[in-house]
């Protein structure tokens, strides 16, 4: 069967194996027939040599994070043949860490986890891949064409789930939510919000393309100037960039008792000239809270399939601005200037 890999920290390494083993019994019950691959900056960092890790006494890893398939066959009867699934794609590290230990795998505390197609297990860029029931969720058959953004929903489900757990600190009516970057990360956090019936701002760079109508469809309004140009004090942020200046901004712009969370992770390298005593103080006069949030456990899973299900299907399906046949793997991992998300088809 074929499967997109690399050899991880090799540059430039990617390539299409047209005779990958079969998915080993071991790797899970459920046997899967793959549909599609999102793709992202994180593929796009492997591919770089910039990290990733092959199974142990691997050379290669299978790349792909973003999931879609159908079940071929379940023995244990906890999904049929036909439905349509994705794979959870960090497991518990084997010690485990107290949080791994009841299922918070996405706060692990030793690093030991396991991601597929990123750190020790193989990733869902194969014409079939097999999962443990526990790590396979289900999707609503509406969502064929779409669910394949069941990934990174799953990311900004989490960041709203504990935006909202520590807003319960106090008494907290929040209205307004800026979102900081138009990918799929931040239109889908953007989504999310609406869902809320908050007020929603989106800002990003992009002065054309499918960004700014994106986000007026959704009933929020998008900006391109600097986050300290608004005229306005959010409640949440959800910084989804990673840039080091829009980071700071972000933080200082929220409101009292404000919350930011922070899912954009930057490159390091770069320093910038900031008043940090002044963001302390504000920080704590003003009561406000900064976090960070990465990956997700099944809960979120679930709850992102359920955000899924309730969204209109055609503004979740133009998120998606190419579809590319495995047979031309090379373009799909090759990023447009209009790109938002790029998805890589097995089979239709």
């Amino acid at each position: 069967m074929r499967a997109v890999t690399v050899t991880p920290g090799v540059p430039n390494s990617l390539r299409c194996d047209p005779d990958w083993p079969e998915p080993p019994a071991e790797e899970g019950a459920i046997l899967v027939e793959a549909l599609a691959v999102g793709i992202c900056g994180t593929d796009l960092e492997i591919i770089s040599g910039a990290y990733g890790e092959a199974p142990p006494g691997q050379e290669r890893l299978v790349l792909g994070h973003e999931a879609l398939g159908r079940v071929l066959e379940d023995p244990t009867g906890t999904l049929r043949p036909g439905d349509l699934i994705a794979g959870i794609v960090r497991h518990p590290d084997p010690v485990p860490c107290s949080n791994c230990a009841v299922d918070e795998w996405d706060m692990c505390r030793n690093g030991r986890y396991t991601e597929h197609g990123i750190k020790g297990l193989p990733g869902f860029a194969r014409d079939r891949w097999r999962v443990q029931p526990k790590f396979a969720v289900g999707l609503d058959p509406a969502l064929t064409n779409v669910g394949v953004l069941l990934e990174p929903t799953s990311v900004v489900a989490k960041a709203w789930d504990h935006i909202e757990r520590i807003g319960r600190r106090a008494e907290w009516k929040p209205q307004t939510v800026l979102v900081t970057g138009a990918g799929p990360i931040g239109l889908l956090a953007a989504l999310l919000a609406t869902q809320r019936e908050l007020s929603v701002h989106v800002l990003d760079r992009a002065t054309s393309g499918p960004k700014p109508e994106l986000v007026r469809s959704l009933g929020a309004t998008y900006h391109t100037s600097p986050v300290n140009e608004l005229d306005f004090e959010p409640d949440v942020v959800v910084e989804c960039t990673g840039a080091p200046v829009v980071v700071m901004d972000a933080m200082c712009k929220a409101g009292p008792t404000g919350i930011v969370c922070l899912t954009g992770v930057s490159s390091g390298g770069r320093t910038i000239d900031f008043d940090a005593g002044a963001l302390n103080r504000a920080l704590v006069l003003e009561n406000n809270v900064v976090f960070g949030s990465v990956n997700a456990n099944r809960r979120h899973w679930e709850l992102a399939a359920e955000a899924l299900a309730r969204a209109d299907q055609e503004w979740l399906n133009s998120l998606i601005t190419r579809r590319v046949p495995v047979g031309a793997y090379a373009e799909a991992y090759a990023p447009g200037p209009e790109d938002i998300k790029v998805v890589l088809e097995f089979a239709t």
